[in-house]
């Protein structure tokens, strides 16, 4: 019995002796093959490194990821907007074909959601056609733009041809307080798409919305001229540059003199900032007609008037602008009053028109 416990202990002595032997190898051959790797913590620095890095590369694939789906996105917003103005383009084609007269003459005027409103100036503006002196036929010819979608709504409720313009990052919905930037980004718009009417070949009249019209104002436009305006204040001569323009009632030809007048014009709003058109208009005026040779028509306030400046008789009268008044409410008072007057007139007997000016009760809210 004590020879076999003997060589049993020795079996367990020899297992034991060669375990410790192989670890001891293995250490040696993990230090040998790794750099020096001897101790758990190494092993463990090792391992994580390897998941640190697992990770540094997955953020980057998905920070990749996320600029590739961002620059598609800005791609696809780039091509709808491109896709968005060729359309805007060839619905301004079309009505300017179908709005033209025989002459390529476009009237047009500009509304927002305030002005198109029911009772409003829109209103009011289409009836003075409706009242005027053989000049309903214009209406065929009139480009209503709407600056808002609640006035391109109303507008297709009242009128055929309606077109809606969109300026980046403004909203033009309500009225507009006089000179500021809403104001001004509002009619520096207009000059441009006027200039593009001008480029595909057409001739505008433009008229400011709270223009009551009386008679044909182009009867009062010379043909010579490359640029008729109205005046805020006539001091006399029809091309004196010394007359005040009102770009409230504006018409130009279409040339390529005229299209580089209209470029002239805007590209001078940066040497003006904070000045509407028409200021700016007036400042370079002298220069549009000594250095490009633009004959410009001042239009004669006793025809083509405005509360600025009138005679105070209906007899002479073709327009009149509701100018020097601030205030949609103060605008509507007066021109109505004006329209009532105006078929007061138009149902008196020709005998007692003729026997001297008839005249409009003043003052009222602007006008005097």
């Amino acid at each position: 019995m004590m020879m076999g416990g003997q060589q049993s202990a020795l079996n367990q002595l020899v297992s034991f002796l060669l375990g410790v032997s192989a670890a001891a190898v293995l250490i040696f051959f993990f230090s040998s093959a790794g750099g020096g790797w001897s101790t758990t913590t190494d092993l463990s620095s090792w391992a994580n490194g390897t998941v640190a890095a697992t990770a540094k590369e997955t953020n980057l694939t998905s920070t990749a990821a996320h600029v590739e789906e961002k620059a598609n996105l800005t791609n696809s917003q780039a091509a709808a907007a491109e896709a968005a103005k060729e359309e805007e383009e060839k619905e301004l084609e079309k009505l300017l074909a179908a709005v033209a007269d025989e002459h390529k003459n476009i009237i047009m005027t500009s509304v927002n959601e305030a002005w198109a409103a029911p009772g409003s100036l829109l209103d009011l503006f289409l009836e003075g056609f409706r009242a005027g002196e053989g000049i309903a036929r214009f209406v065929d010819h009139l480009l209503i733009v709407a600056l808002d979608d609640g006035a391109f709504r109303r507008c297709r409720d009242v009128h055929l041809h309606c077109y809606r313009l969109a300026v980046a990052g403004r909203n033009f919905t309500d009225e507009k307080v006089f000179m500021s930037e809403d104001y001004l980004d509002l009619v520096w718009s207009k000059v441009k798409l006027q200039q593009r009417i001008l480029e595909l070949g057409y001739n505008f009249l433009f008229t400011d919305v709270d223009i009551l019209w009386f008679r044909d104002p182009f009867e009062q436009m010379s043909m010579a001229a490359h640029m008729v305006t109205s005046s805020d204040f006539f001091v006399g001569g029809a091309y004196n540059p010394a007359n005040f323009p009102n770009t409230g009632f504006l018409y130009v030809r279409s040339s390529r003199r005229a299209v580089g007048v209209m470029e002239a014009w805007r590209a001078a709003r940066a040497s003006y900032p904070g000045r509407h058109e028409q200021q700016v208009l007036n400042e370079i005026k002298r220069e549009l007609v000594e250095r490009r040779g633009v004959r410009i028509q001042f239009l004669d306030t006793a025809h083509v008037a405005g509360f600025c400046s009138n005679t105070r008789d209906f007899a002479t009268l073709y327009t009149m602008h509701a100018n020097c008044c601030v205030g949609l409410g103060a605008k509507l008072h007066d021109l109505r009053n004006l329209l009532e007057e105006w078929r007061a007139y138009r149902r008196m007997p020709d005998e007692q028109r003729r026997q001297g000016p008839v005249r409009w009760k003043v003052p009222g809210i602007c006008i005097h």
